[in-house]
């Protein structure tokens, strides 16, 4: 049977985090929870109701962990101007119910088990409190946060913070940045922090300034760029809920492809000149995405087999090409045969 793209979840609680930033306590439709497993760090696409021509999608980060029995949480932040932000933080109440597509994303750890060292600016935190709190109750090693923010009343889960650490003990580190005493983030500060931990795998999210310095920083201690992982959201210019049609062209000839997917193999026709993801929705195919436009690598897959071409990429880079990776959204078929999976 082919699912639905888009999927529904209640609202049940909205929690008022800071002035600026709010969660929503999300709960799925009863045949509908099976969809909504995820891997800590992952994000959520959220339709927001609107008039503008093409929609309007945003997608924001999980900040429940999946292995603590908790409720799905997102954390909305205003920004100016942020047409997204703004209509959550001002219309949504306990009871609505919202329109989404299933979590998505590729900042995750592989593995609950190691050291880890986590930096977040602002909201950034979100994503960075799924990994930090299920890597402490699913694992077994050391989590470090270095968190930054305006001032003390803008830190989001702060109390929550506070109770990890006393539930967590020695295994958990949280170290504040408040730019109101210590002013903006510096190369220098940051290093200083970040120092002792540069034998861990890093997890970083903020704002781009914010990201920018603490990549540099890291990796001038001497981290490996392959042990550094960003997430960056970008506000989406098209609607990924709207479906793409399938073209097809006998002059163009057709493809086939295997996929693993959620623990089984299909074989689906793919006819040249597509998108991968469009045909595999349009076969009734559960595949992952979210903006559709090769700007969030939400439907990334590996390449086993054949090759391909990506109409557009910004997020994946060369050793991410030279591992397989590529963007189901934006792959064109090369190969006749071709095999991917979305479950290495």
């Amino acid at each position: 049977m082919t699912q639905p793209k888009s999927l529904k979840v209640r609202v049940v609680e909205v929690i008022r985090e800071t002035a600026d930033a709010h969660s929503l306590v999300l709960e799925p439709e009863e045949g509908d929870r099976d969809r909504f497993g995820y891997r800590p760090g992952q994000f959520l696409t959220i339709r927001v109701p609107t008039t503008r021509e093409g929609g309007a999608a945003r997608c924001y980060s999980l900040c429940s962990s999946p292995v603590r029995d908790e409720k799905l949480k997102v954390t909305v932040k205003r920004t100016v101007g942020g047409y997204g932000s703004n209509w959550i933080c001002d219309n949504v109440t306990e009871g609505d119910v919202l329109e989404v597509l299933r979590p998505s994303g590729t900042f995750t750890p592989d593995t609950l088990e190691e050291d880890l060292l986590l930096m977040a600016g602002g909201s950034g935190i979100t994503p960075v409190m799924s990994i930090l709190k299920s890597c402490l109750h699913a694992g077994t090693g050391a989590v470090t946060l270095v968190y930054a923010n305006r001032d003390e009343n803008s830190v989001i889960f702060r109390d929550e913070l506070i109770a990890l650490t006393r539930e967590y003990g020695r295994r958990l580190t949280v170290v504040h940045w408040l730019e109101s005493v210590q002013g903006l983030p510096t190369a220098e500060g940051l290093g200083a922090l970040a120092g002792p931990y540069t034998d861990r795998r890093a997890f970083v999210c903020g704002p781009g300034p914010f990201m920018d310095l603490a990549v540099a920083t890291l990796t001038g201690l001497g981290m490996p760029h392959a042990r550094v992982h960003v997430e960056r959201f970008t506000s989406l210019s098209t609607d990924p809920f709207v479906d793409s049609e399938v073209v097809l062209d006998a002059s163009a000839g057709v493809s086939t492809v295997e996929v693993e997917l959620d623990g089984q193999t299909t074989s689906v026709s793919w006819p040249r000149g597509n998108h991968l993801l469009d045909v595999l929705l349009a076969a009734g195919l559960d595949a992952p995405f979210s903006c559709r436009e090769g700007a969030c690598s939400a439907c990334a897959c590996v390449l086993l087999e054949g090759e391909v071409t990506l109409d557009h990429n910004e997020v994946l880079d060369k050793q991410d090409l030279a591992d397989g990776l590529i963007l189901a959204c934006q792959a064109i078929p090369v190969s006749e045969r071709l095999k991917v999976t979305y479950d290495g």
